[in-house]
């Protein structure tokens, strides 16, 4: 061998040496990328039990992960950015958005009434309270009273919602942890209350039924029989949900002491709804400030002081049996005939609209009536349909208590056929901030109930 070559020889093996060195720092210290999200490691491979007694660890154990968008666990589309030490999550943030729709800038482009049709899918559980909330805001704006028997059938339709959607909640938590009874249990009392939905407003979900002034018609033909029937059902099948869940040890395990956000987190946070009345403080807007007539109601407002997951659970199967006893009521004042939309024959949407003997459209009476009497009434048809009524300048802002909390919608008129700005203030877009404080500090899997006990709807937090 040259000299040469024995030089190069033992370079080769100088720096294969060093290698090896460095190659054992770089199996103690992990990679780090910074992003948008944080620090991000890339660890490689290496003994377990030299890095344990070898390397100080400090922080470099814990992990970063994404949990969701997807059903279940996250509860819908949103996405959870987690910090973990081992299975205690250390910080929690959640990504939203991909759900947006714009809605309410879409109403810009429409009339007052067109605009029903958008509201109505932001939150797409709770569609009549959407429709509700933003008719109110309009006919606050006009100064108009609507009349009795529309305020009725308003009530109804929210309150029938409030079941549907609480069943939801209780279906898709189980659902989300291993309570699969559970959810075919809710998905089928869910569906009762949706069959009674479409008999009396002619859509499962997304009605667009409430309209400013009233409704868009009367309720069909035996529509009273038909609530009483999902009522007896309903107080039938309930009692099934304590059975299944309620005295479930398993299903304790996994709620009782689990999500924890106490009355003062609660306050500070801007936290509406279940959440809030299971820290004890019994704010319901249907009992503290009074719409749509609830004040003539007989009804509780349930509240618990655990402020955990259980509670809330608790609490929205309590709230369906109040929401139960105010469709009674209900069903007592349709007794009363009545108009259904207001008088003035400038902003009251055309309510006599019926379904004709095709199943489809209008009445061969109406059309005659409208067609046949009076070419004013035709061409005032014509004008209230395509371009709508005016509203007076200003804005106005209403607030409701729907299944998450309080839905709030600001209006802002320019004096046009067309809204100017529409905002929703969504309870589950509030609720959700929420989420860090529940979980940080807990279980990975705790976070899935804290999620599911808060029953984001991803529709209205993006809108």
């Amino acid at each position: 061998m040259t000299d040469q070559q024995d030089a190069g020889t033992r370079f080769a093996e100088d720096f294969l040496e060093a290698d090896d060195q460095d190659s054992a720092t770089r199996i103690r210290q992990a990679r780090g990328t910074d992003t948008t999200e944080g620090r991000m490691f890339t660890v490689t491979g290496g003994d377990w039990d030299d890095l344990v007694t070898e390397t100080d660890f400090e922080h470099d154990e814990r992990i970063i992960i994404n949990m969701g968008p997807q059903h279940p666990s996250t509860h819908g589309v949103l996405r959870l950015i987690l910090e973990l030490e081992g299975e205690t999550v250390v910080q929690a943030r959640s990504v939203i958005g991909y759900l947006h729709t714009g809605i309410e800038k879409s109403c810009e482009y429409r009339t007052w009434t067109q605009g029903v049709t958008f509201v109505t899918r932001a939150d797409y559980l709770s569609p009549a309270f959407n429709e509700a909330v933003y008719c109110m805001s309009v006919e606050k704006l006009l100064g108009i009273e609507v009349p009795p028997r529309a305020q009725v059938i308003r009530v109804l339709l929210m309150e029938l919602t409030r079941i549907t959607s609480h069943l939801v909640a209780l279906a898709t938590g189980g659902m989300e942890l291993g309570a699969l009874t559970g959810m075919t249990a809710g998905f089928r009392e869910r569906e009762e209350g949706l069959h009674l939905m479409e008999f009396l407003t002619g859509l499962r979900m997304n009605m667009a039924f409430i309209r400013p002034g009233g409704v868009a018609q009367d309720l069909p033909e035996n529509a009273r029989e038909r609530i009483d029937a999902f009522i007896k059902i309903m107080d039938q099948r309930l009692p099934e949900y304590d059975k299944l869940l309620t005295g479930q040890p398993i299903w304790k395990a996994r709620t009782v002491g689990v999500g924890i956000l106490p009355l003062e987190g609660c306050m500070q946070l801007g936290i509406t709804g279940p959440i809030l009345r299971s820290a004890g403080l019994a704010w319901d807007l249907r009992k503290t400030m009074p719409y749509s007539g609830y004040e003539t109601y007989d009804f509780e407002v349930p509240v618990l002081t655990e402020a955990d997951c259980y509670a809330r659970f608790l609490l929205r199967l309590a709230e369906i049996h109040q929401s139960l006893k105010i469709m009674k009521q209900c069903n007592e004042r349709l007794r009363e005939p009545g108009p259904v939309m207001v008088g003035d024959p400038k902003i009251g949407w055309p309510a006599q609209l019926s379904i004709g003997s095709d199943g489809m459209g209008n009445s061969l009476e109406y059309i005659r009536k409208i067609m046949g009497q009076s070419m004013e009434s035709l061409i005032h048809h014509f004008k209230l349909v395509t371009e709508g009524f005016h509203v007076p300048a200003g804005q106005a802002y209403v607030g409701i208590e729907n299944p998450r909390g309080e839905l709030g919608c600001h209006v802002v008129s320019s004096g046009g056929t067309r809204p100017w700005r529409v905002h929703l203030r969504d309870p589950g877009f509030v609720n959700l901030q929420a989420m860090p404080a529940m979980s940080e500090g807990s279980m990975i899997a705790d976070v899935v109930a804290a999620v599911a006990s808060i029953d984001p709807v991803m529709g209205g937090v993006d809108r």
